[in-house]
């Protein structure tokens, strides 16, 4: 749903004046829905109020300005017209079961290019706004901390400070105007982390192999109102046809396997249907090969009585398939294999890995690795090294027939705090800092899963959360707690609490209500992040619902990378758009409907000017006088008088698309 919609019952505003009235005599109930400011203020000012009992309820999706609130309530009729007003806190888009994004991949060139520096402190006021929407939504008055690194030396290391200071007056000022907030739940206090994609530059970059984030990186799922992929139902038989079938929530196959290992989602669709076919032999051929994927999707096809099975297996099925095929082609455990090392800086035994360079480099002559591979090796490899030279950058890039032009992505981590270049061979070179160092003596070896030893930072971040032990450091509070060590005493007590044999727990309990982490993470999620959040939950026994402005792909992540070397007129930002106006038809007169039998005869004026009109016959008989006889005396003529039209008002300026933020705060550090 749009952002500040305003939603006007019984009326359609939209439509002409003449269609509102005809609209109005109607018991239906018909809503107008405008998303943008000027919009709304421009429609607010019709001098609706003259129509009789026309009335208005107003939804806000979320917290709006204290100014825009005042300019909305004087405008004129505004207050005879509306019947009611609700805030709703809806301004965000749940895309999952503890997913949820706010749907604004400009979010990322207004944090990070330096020509947005005058967007940033609205965009950030905006963006807390929707936090803490999110936050009353779900009746949460949580622990807000955030990141702070301790190297500042990029220009947006300060914007997790100034966005979680945002969000804590949000929720401080909604708290001191509602007495019921929070409401009383027996739910544990809960903890709100704001960080930003500095944070992990790595994950968007790394090849992961679970379902759901294999098959963004991989396959063309489209994204919008709906996430679909384009499959062949019954291929190879007379009724075939291509769907878009939706991955949602409601597909249980997609929500059970979307988190797992491909392998393991694999082995489970396989699994599935030879069960079904063992509860179904009547339907199928006992003899049938079912030790393959493309077997199985043959057998599908040839089951007209099961169509919604036959489209839930088709469509994953055929997205597994292609996957794997896409695996194997494109030589991705060898990738996979370099990425792993570069990315935990760790080899397959957890050691300190050697002859890096060399292991990218053979990967760069490889023929069967596409262009966009080669670039996240680099980059990768230009991350792992904490930098290198720029004439080294642009050998890598030749070797691996790459325009130079590429070499703009490498220099634009800088935007994002990492040391992408170095000017001298000479120059030392620092470790980078690791926020959560591997602990290697305990780390357990696995061959089958040696591909999937990279986890984001965030899981970490999130793990340390639900044990009371994220360093205050890295992670201070917005506003201290009273007791330091209050998230630590929560997360014994709810060690002991899982402990807890059967016959302690005194007969059947009632669901724990689990205490809830939030994330927010500016600048964009990937799936990786999405699946740590889901996997530390189960393991802690949290709630961990993470929202981002949106998610990115690895192809994204690259391409928004690319796009901080624009200029900020090449970005079509909307703030930078025409703002939209009220369409003119609503600000038209009524037409004046002429008289059907024409107008009629002119009487002169007795005192010179225009012709009077002739006087109606009912009028001249109240005239006159009923005497003995004599002439009717006649009485001076009033002339009629003329009925005004006030035309409708027009908003006096245009107001900016966020609202306005006091105070001198850009991310420009001190």
């Amino acid at each position: 749903m749009p952002s500040r919609k305003m939603t006007f019952s019984t009326t359609t505003l939209l439509l002409s004046r003449k269609s509102r009235i005809a609209a109005n005599r109607t018991p239906r109930w018909r809503p107008y829905i405008s998303s943008h400011r000027n919009l709304i203020l421009s429609t607010v000012s019709l001098p609706i109020s003259t129509v009789d009992g026309i009335s208005a309820r107003i939804f806000l999706t979320s917290l709006i300005d204290p100014s825009l609130r005042r300019k909305i309530d004087d405008f004129p009729g505004v207050r005879q017209l509306r019947a009611s007003s609700n805030t709703l806190f809806i301004d965000f888009y749940p895309r999952e079961a503890s997913l949820l994004t706010f749907r604004d991949p400009w979010s990322f060139p207004i944090l990070y290019h330096k020509d947005c520096d005058s967007l940033v402190a609205t965009h950030l006021k905006t963006l807390a706004q929707k936090i803490a929407g999110v936050c009353i939504t779900l009746g949460e008055y949580p622990k807000v901390r955030y990141w702070r690194p301790r190297e500042q030396h990029w220009d947006a290391a300060v914007l997790c400070t100034h966005l979680a200071s945002f969000v804590q007056q949000e929720l401080d000022t909604y708290a001191h105007w509602n007495n019921n907030f929070p409401p009383q739940t027996g739910r544990p206090q809960a903890s709100l982390i704001i960080t930003d994609r500095a944070m992990d530059v790595v994950a968007p970059l790394v090849h992961e192999f679970t379902y759901q984030a294999m098959a963004h990186d991989l396959l063309p799922v489209k994204e919008g109102d709906k996430i679909t992929y384009r499959t062949t139902i019954n291929k190879g038989m007379p009724d075939a046809e291509e769907k878009d079938l939706e991955l949602s929530e409601k597909d249980k196959l997609w929500v059970e396997n979307r988190h797992r290992h491909m392998k393991d989602t694999i082995d489970k669709l396989m699994g599935d249907f030879r069960k079904f076919i063992q509860e179904n032999p009547h339907f199928t051929n006992e003899n049938a090969d079912t030790t393959s994927l493309s077997a199985i999707r043959d057998m599908l096809a040839g089951l007209p009585q099961f169509q919604e099975l036959k489209e839930a297996y088709s469509l994953h099925l055929t997205m597994a398939q292609e996957c794997m095929n896409i695996f194997q082609n494109n030589k991705l455990p060898d990738i996979a294999a370099a990425e792993q090392t570069m990315a935990t800086g760790l080899d397959e035994d957890y050691k300190k890995p050697k002859n890096v360079l060399d292991s990218v480099v053979r990967l760069l002559d490889e023929e069967s690795i596409g262009y966009p591979d080669r670039l996240r090796l680099i980059i990768l490899f230009v991350i792992y090294r904490n930098g290198v030279i720029l004439e080294d950058i642009k050998r890598l890039l030749a070797h691996a027939s790459l325009p130079q032009a590429d070499s703009a992505v490498l220099e634009n981590l800088r935007a994002l705090g990492c040391q992408s270049l170095r000017r001298d061979v000479k120059e030392p070179v620092s470790e980078p800092t690791v926020l959560f160092p591997k602990d290697t003596k305990n780390a357990q070896f696995s061959e089958e899963y040696s591909l999937s030893r990279f986890d984001p930072v965030l899981k970490d971040v999130i793990d340390a959360t639900a044990r009371g032990v994220l360093d205050q450091i890295d992670f201070p509070f917005v506003k201290p707690p009273s007791d330091p060590n209050e998230d630590m005493l929560l997360a014994q007590g709810g060690s002991l609490r899982a402990g807890r044999p059967n016959w302690a727990s005194g007969g059947r309990r009632p669901p724990e209500k689990r205490q809830r982490i939030l994330v927010f993470m500016a600048g964009g999620a990937t799936y990786s992040e999405s699946r740590a959040c889901y996997q530390v939950g189960n393991e802690r026994a949290r709630e961990v619902i993470l929202a981002t402005s949106h998610m990115i792909t690895p192809q994204l992540y690259i391409r928004q990378l690319r796009d901080l070397s624009r200029g900020r007129r090449q970005l079509d930002l909307p703030a930078d758009r025409p703002k939209p106006k009220a369409p003119a038809h609503l600000f038209e007169r009524p037409k004046v409907i002429p008289n059907p039998a024409g107008p009629g005869p002119t009487n002169p004026s007795p005192h010179g000017g225009p012709a009077r009109r002739p006087v109606p016959l009912a009028q001249d008989m109240s005239k006159m006088t009923l005497g003995s006889g004599g002439n009717p005396s006649p009485r001076p003529i009033q002339s009629p008088s003329q009925s005004s039209v006030k035309s409708p008002g027009t908003p006096t300026s245009q107001h900016q698309q966020y609202p306005q933020v006091t105070g001198n705060t850009t991310r420009r550090r001190s």
